[in-house]
């Protein structure tokens, strides 16, 4: 017998109105600047401890739920008022009370789950004076279970007609008031547990965000590609240029870094023979934040063997294509305010210095003067340093001058070797690589690129980066022995690509800030 069970623990009962209310003390201090809060706080203890006298078990476990709201509506909402009539009443309807309107005698509340919401009408009649009596007691927040007959109003609402009402779980907290949802942004992120269940646009956002996942991983398995996982804690921080989150094993006494990206063990195993593998994942970069940026993110990277970037690119339009059609109707969607193409067949394809004298309205005489690159740069306002490389300069005239205009979307290809690391080099042209990116609504979706397969030309790009690292510069990819040595045995040619699922999110539902489409992004300590 475990000895724990016989040890005797004090047990306290909340039976009366004042041990209630002292247990919610430290609630009321909260709500104590505002004294009608803390009337509607109190009023509602006063309330539970009336349904405990009652005998009403505030957070019982008994309830079986059999029906969904959608479902009931599915089912009843094409019936005339006599098919409701005749029909066998409903149970097993379970909901959050997010509306109530008492009359006397009767009344209406609303209930919300994952599914949807239904109208209820309660009734002395119905239900009984002492039924009555208890469901009066109860609050917007209240989870309750319900089960009666349908009919329709006057104004036509499908509506159940309540012969039983019980209380699932008592809501301890008041709801924002009338339904009309948190304003404050802060509170909504850091309450995200309030926010879904006050702003229908919240929980669209994220049903449809598990949405694209699942026809993400669907578009990726009927291709042939293979799911896989990789270390999300690394011995090296490796497969971008990031800086990492760092972290530590006790046991084995190591420094550990959170990935920065998947790439360098997703590749091993094109060396070790599967030629279609994608892992879906979360990756870590401890940097900014913005409304584009978020320090744990996720991305979807996928590893080909036998292709190059342009059929990446045939793939990536085809994917997009095949998920705008999915989630929003059509290839053609709103984007705040812009009208935008995802039909495939139809993006652009530029080259990146191309790019810049298109788009960006510079001529390669200035594009090619460093002096005159680095003072126009840290004229607008960015920061360079005394060793940066003139191709690091062209990355950042970039960003300044031709992201942002980048609308419709556009394949950015044929970057510059030293800010491509990873990337193989072009074929005519050593100096660039055969990388793009992918461009829509001013910002980064995706970037890929053919992979560099040749043990000896990886080695001297890693050197590269170690000198440009111990120059200060910490973003830069450190010296991979291991990935070195798998080159080694040989990697078949391949094209490998990584997706923003955040800013794939947010294209698709219309959302102009990341914290919108992660369910708990990263925020201060609450004071």
């Amino acid at each position: 017998m475990d000895s724990r069970e016989n040890t005797k623990r004090p047990h306290v009962k909340l039976a009366s109105k004042s041990q209630y209310v002292s247990y919610l003390g430290p609630m009321l201090e909260q709500f104590a600047v505002r004294d009608e809060l803390n009337e509607v706080v109190k009023n509602r203890a006063i309330k539970s401890c009336d349904l405990m006298d009652a005998g009403v078990k505030l957070f019982p476990n008994t309830f079986k739920k059999k029906f969904t709201v959608a479902e009931v509506i599915e089912r009843y909402a094409p019936l005339d008022p006599e098919a409701l009539e005749a029909a066998d009443p409903i149970e097993g309807i379970a909901g959050r009370i997010i509306a109530l309107r008492s009359f006397g005698k009767a009344g209406f509340l609303t209930i919300l789950d994952q599914s949807g919401r239904i109208q209820c009408h309660i009734s002395r009649d119905t239900l009984g004076d002492d039924n009555y009596k208890i469901v009066k007691k109860f609050d917007i927040g209240d989870i309750i279970g319900v089960e009666g007959k349908l009919f329709r109003t006057k104004t036509g609402e499908l509506t159940i007609s309540c012969t039983s009402v019980a209380l699932v779980t008592r809501s301890m907290r008041i709801l924002p008031e009338k339904y009309h949802g948190l304003k404050d942004m802060e509170t909504r992120y850091r309450q995200r547990y309030v926010d879904l269940i006050v702003t229908p646009r919240t929980r669209e956002i994220f049903t449809k965000r598990s949405r694209i996942v699942r026809e993400f991983r669907s578009f990726m398995e009927e291709r042939g590609f293979m799911e896989v996982e990789t270390p999300m804690m690394q011995p090296l921080a490796g497969g971008a240029q990031a800086k990492p989150f760092t972290t530590y094993h006790n046991a084995l006494d190591m420094q550990l870094y959170m990935r920065i990206a998947p790439e360098l063990y997703l590749k091993r195993l094109l060396v070790g023979g599967f030629e279609k593998v994608f892992e879906l994942n979360r990756s870590f970069r401890n940097e900014g934040i913005d409304t584009r940026h978020n320090p744990e993110f996720t991305t979807c990277e996928f590893y080909w063997a036998y292709a190059d970037f342009k059929d990446l690119m045939d793939l990536t339009e085809e994917l997009f294509g095949m998920l705008a059609t999915k989630i929003c109707g059509s290839t053609r969607i709103e984007y705040q305010g812009e009208s935008i193409d995802l039909t495939p067949g139809t993006w652009k394809r530029i080259s990146f210095y191309e790019s810049l004298e298109r788009i960006g309205g510079h001529s390669p005489t200035f594009y090619n003067d460093y002096n005159a690159v680095r003072d126009y740069i840290r004229k607008r306002g960015e920061k360079t340093t005394e060793n940066e490389n003139l191709q690091k300069l062209h990355a950042k005239l970039f960003d300044l001058d031709v992201e942002e205009k980048l609308i419709q979307p556009h394949f950015i290809y044929h970057y510059p070797a030293e800010i491509s690391p990873l990337s193989r080099r072009n074929d005519e042209n050593p100096n660039l690589t055969d990388r793009f990116e992918l461009f829509v609504t001013g910002r980064e979706l995706a970037n890929a690129f053919s992979e560099l397969n040749d043990p000896i030309d990886q080695r001297a790009r890693f050197a590269e980066q170690v000198r440009e690292k111990e120059a200060g510069d910490d973003e830069a990819h450190s010296m991979d022995e291991d990935y070195v040595r798998a080159l080694e045995y040989g990697m078949p040619p391949a094209a490998g690509e990584g997706i923003g699922i955040d800013r794939l999110v947010m294209l698709l539902t219309d959302t102009s800030s990341i914290r919108e489409v992660i369910l708990f992004p990263l925020l201060r300590p609450e004071q």
